[in-house]
């Protein structure tokens, strides 16, 4: 149940869709161009998407004293490789979680004679024990995994 419950949090946790809210952009008298979640009142402002999609044109290149130096790219990249690697490490985790789900599944579907340990001692379990379990399992199937 712990790891259902860590599971799940971790999969809220780095939902984009979860996090991400409206922003808006807009220009100011300067010509300067402003991200926010509330645009300002008088302003003409538009709505920015914020889905994953491809771009449909390249973005131009910023300006020569916007580039970022060396060492500040080197950093973002070790930084863009961490996270990376912490999603492949859940995505794994969660790959994981999913077979031992469907292994339990296949365990209560073909065994009528389910046992279980509680307080130190072994009972089996009742026919509708064992189908609320199956009910349990195919419901966090059907949510987590694909």
């Amino acid at each position: 149940m712990r790891r259902f419950i860590l599971t799940g949090s971790l999969i809220v946790l780095f939902s984009s869709q979860v996090t991400a809210g409206q922003i808006y952009q807009w220009t100011d008298s300067s010509g300067q161009s402003h991200f926010g979640s509330q645009p300002p009142q008088g302003v003409q402002s538009t709505l920015v998407s914020t889905s994953s999609s491809k771009p449909s044109a390249p973005a131009a290149a910023p300006p020569a004293s916007a580039k970022q130096p060396d060492a500040a790219q080197a950093s973002q990249k070790d930084i863009d490789a961490k996270v990376k690697q912490d999603v492949a490490k859940q995505q794994a985790e969660l790959k994981k979680y999913c077979e031992e789900l469907r292994t339990n599944l296949s365990q209560l579907e073909n065994n009528p004679r389910i046992s279980i340990e509680e307080k130190g001692e072994t009972r089996r379990l009742s026919e509708k024990e064992r189908q609320a379990q199956m009910a349990e399992a195919q419901k966090s199937i059907k949510e987590n995994c694909n």
